[in-house]
């Protein structure tokens, strides 16, 4: 407790310092010389294709005869610029991130001039995209991928990372946090262009608040220059970064129902040579759960045995600080070296109470008995970063060089007590301690240099070099128990060097990008032998250029997906003792093979988008559940059998052979009015899989399951934004995923529905906001499981409704402030991020 409030003083104190320091100006110097009449010039800048104005473009004026920069400046909302300069001879440029800069040499200004309207288009040194942009909208459709900008989405004020993706277009989220793209969890996520290796990526992405982040893109079909790994795709999350002159930055509070607190600050300094920023806040979460499982149990001859259903209901809290500080210098006008340092410190508790009601063959009731899990978290980690960025000129010729170091610990520890709560046999307590140490090197080189006009070569390398120890042991207060089964110690040690190189050229209006990646896998597990292994990568993009407003793409690329978190963690949730799920070491890696095909086309209010994709992959990852040969309870007869028992049911991952996976996806941003805007996703798909899995049952009989399964499944979302009267934003959003049939039984349908208000204060350097996550209560996963021994019906809800108010406060930063004034080169360049 003390350590807490010690926390959230120094948290205080460190933003009341910066709020202070805000409200200073810097000295105005004197002004030295003679007085020189100055003129002013003017002029709008807008994008060349949508008409629609540039906001933040930068003009400069550099004077012909020194080739020095003298003056310069941003455009307004409307696109417009105003500066004032000495009467000269000037070249101006005109330049805005991702388009062609435009140059106007040698200009004689003698008197004011409005230089009238400046047209900018797309660079076409970026052969694999062809954008449509629509201003402030929440999502930006592109061939290549979608962009969802987090700044203008209410829902997520108060939330967490999971609940920015569960808005984002071709992304789920299941109750558990569990990511998947187009209906598959083969996705891999990064965190500002570099991959995330949390063993609990779902708790891990609950512990960045959303507050940080500034957009997430979603790559579909990644090319050579991404990393292999990742079957559906990639999802990198951008981190919100300040690059406005002088010193701007956001204060946001927020407060909830379950029991929620958050407190963040985003602060940015930029002088001429040096941006300072950062990132600091501190969050409280509850999230309270529920679910239930009903089993029926079979005798050998297939006669009903008994039945137990099984209720749960769970209380989550999380807390902790995050904070993110670094300095990016500009050493020269074309060359950056940006430094940052990241820490976490989160705890936590959960309490998890499971009753189990038993029922005899004719469902007459004959006991009841409860099992409480209650554990303690805690954990750290702190990632140094240093990105060096050379651009050789302004035709996007550069050098970038990356690297990065971060260490993650975790400690999680549990009690386990009931009546008659056997653990996992007769005992009535029990203890769990989980230690995991995480390290991870990375490093990384990318070479960009255009040939000619409209050609691009590029090539790189990286390594990831990967450590992960973790402990698990059991302990109850009986030697009958399975806590020497389930204990153990896990050293993963994982090498990944790879190289690549792309090349693209354009001709007349098809562009054309292939690619190939080289990548080396070492691994080496204590539990298993070590694994080796190297692949090549092809990639191929074709993109049509039909209209100023519509295209065509097609692309092939060959994807990795190696096993992570919860499927690679031995570690078991011993939450039930007869329900068990542990993750599987022993996984091999899956290949494939993706194909898509794309067409965008934009109307003066609508922007449409849609693919047609196929997916072919070997070693497929598959859960299973069977009887693991224990048993909860009953005796042991003269033959060594149980005579009574319950068998303990393991749920795990594993390779069962191939999937087939063809599928249609749209996206529709609809504009009716200026107030009000539509964006809606829908994606169906047809999963064909193949593959048999043999176990030995409790009854000591080798049992084959065929995994034969072909399942038709799909998802849609919709949201809208409407601008009440008084200038109160409303945001409605509903989400609903379709059922599907699984090896083993089936998973049923499910919707959620969100909601907010919002409205802005003190001349718009504030805003309330209210919302609402699953109005109805509705997100539930329900799923029924049909084995020889048993039948189950679950149900499970990892979060129940939320409510949220938060006030955002802005210095010298507009609402609609966005980091468009970045150096080419960075992130959003080429792609997103360097891979």
């Amino acid at each position: 407790m003390h350590y807490q409030l010690k926390n959230i003083l120094s948290l205080t104190l460190f933003f009341a310092f910066l709020f202070s320091f805000a409200q200073q100006r810097p000295n105005q110097g004197p002004a030295s010389g003679p007085a020189v009449e100055r003129i002013k010039i003017t002029g709008t800048v807008i994008e060349k294709i949508s008409k629609q104005p540039l906001e933040y473009a930068t003009v400069t004026f550099i004077n012909s005869k020194s080739a020095k920069v003298v003056a310069g400046g941003i455009t307004n909302p409307k696109g417009e610029f105003n500066i004032d300069i000495n009467p000269g001879m000037y070249t101006i440029k005109i330049e805005f991130i991702s388009f062609k800069s435009v140059e106007l040499k040698d200009k004689a200004l003698k008197t004011s001039t409005d230089l009238g309207t400046i047209a900018l288009s797309e660079d076409a040194a970026q052969l694999n995209e062809v954008v449509i942009r629509a201003e402030k909208s929440t999502v930006e459709i592109k061939l290549d991928k979608k962009v969802y900008n987090v700044g203008q989405d209410m829902l997520v004020k108060g939330g967490t990372v999971s609940d920015v993706l569960e808005n984002v277009p071709s992304v789920s989220v299941d109750v558990e946090g569990n990511v998947s793209l187009r209906g598959s969890d083969n996705v891999r996520i990064f965190i500002d262009g570099r991959p995330s290796n949390a063993l609990n990526m779902a708790e891990a992405l609950r512990q960045i608040p959303a507050d940080a982040i500034d957009k997430v893109e979603v790559i579909t079909n990644p090319s050579a220059r991404y990393d292999a790994e990742g079957g559906a795709g990639i999802l990198n999350i951008i981190l919100k970064k300040g690059k406005n002159q002088g010193l701007n930055g956001t204060f946001i509070a927020s407060t909830g129902i379950p029991e929620t607190y958050g407190l963040s600050g985003n602060l940015n300094y930029k002088t001429e040579k040096m941006n300072y920023f950062t990132t600091t806040g501190y969050n409280y979460r509850t999230n309270q759960g529920a679910g239930k499982t009903d089993s029926q149990y079979f005798n050998a001859d297939g006669t009903t045995n008994k039945f137990i259903n099984e209720s749960r209901d769970t209380e989550r809290v999380r807390k902790g600080i995050t904070t993110k500080t670094g300095v990016e210098w500009s050493i020269t006008p074309n060359t950056f070296w940006t430094n940052s340092i990241s820490y976490q410190n989160n705890g936590g508790s959960t309490k998890d109470l499971v009753d189990y009601n038993n029922f005899d063959a004719s469902k007459n009731f004959t006991s009841s008995n409860y099992r409480l899990n209650q554990g303690e978290t805690s954990g750290d980690d702190i990632e140094f970063a240093s990105n060096f960025l050379k651009n050789f000129n302004d035709k996007g010729h550069k050098l970038t060089v990356d690297g990065t170091y971060s260490r993650e610990n975790d400690i999680d520890n549990s009690v386990i007590t009931g009546i008659n709560a056997t653990f996992p046999t007769q005992n009535t307590y029990g203890t769990t301690n989980n230690d995991a140490v995480q390290k991870q090197f990375q490093i990384q080189a990318d070479y960009v240099l255009p040939i000619g006009e409209g050609s691009q070569f590029e090539a790189g390398y990286k390594g990831n070099f990967n450590s992960l120890n973790k402990a698990y042991d059991i302990f109850s207060s009986t030697n009958n128990d399975l806590g020497s089964l389930l204990s153990n110690n896990l050293e993963y040690k994982e090498k990944i060097n790879a190289i690549y190189t792309q090349y693209g050229f354009k001709v007349n209006k098809f562009s054309y990008l292939f690619g190939l990646r080289w990548e080396d896998t070492n691994i080496d597990v204590n539990l298993l032998d070590n694994k080796k292994y190297n692949n090549l990568f092809p990639s191929a993009f074709i993109n049509y250029e039909i209209s100023d407003k519509s295209g065509m793409s097609l692309s092939y690329s060959k994807r990795l997906s190696r096993p992570r978190g919860r499927f690679l963690d031995p570690t078991p949730n011993v939450s039930s003792n007869i329900n068990i799920f542990k993750g599987n070491p022993d996984l091999d890696p899956s290949l494939t093979d993706k194909f898509d095909f794309g067409y965008i086309n934009r109307w003066e209010k609508v922007t449409f988008n849609t693919s047609v994709y196929f997916e072919n992959t070997k070693n497929v990852f598959s859960f299973v559940r069977y009887e693991s040969g224990d048993y909860v309870g009953g005796t042991t007869d003269v033959n060594g059998n149980n005579v009574g028992g319950t068998p303990v049911i393991l749920s795990t991952p594993i390779n069962i052979g191939k999937e087939q996976k063809f599928g249609f996806e749209f996206t529709l941003n609809y504009n009716p009015i200026k107030k009000w805007k539509i964006n809606s996703s829908f994606n169906l798909f047809n999963a064909t899989t193949t593959g048999d899995f043999s176990d030995v049952n409790s009854n000591k009989i080798v049992v084959v399951q065929n995994l034969d399964n072909q399942a038709t499944s799909w998802f849609a979302r919709v949201n809208s934004r409407l601008t009440l009267p008084y200038k109160i934003d409303w945001q409605l959003s509903g989400m609903y995923f379709g059922p599907s049939r699984t090896a083993q039984g089936r998973s049923l349908g499910q919707y959620m529905i969100n909601t907010s208000l919002s409205k802005d204060v003190l001349k718009d350097k504030g805003t309330i906001a209210f919302n609402i996550s699953d109005i109805f209560n509705s997100r539930k996963m329900r799923s029924e499981v049909n084995l020889a021994s048993v039948s189950s019906n679950s149900e499970f809800q990892w979060r129940k409704r939320q409510f949220n108010l938060s006030f955002t406060y802005r210095i010298n930063k507009k609402k609609t402030d966005k980091d468009k004034n970045a150096p080419k080169g960075n992130e959003e360049e080429g792609g997103g991020f360097p891979g």
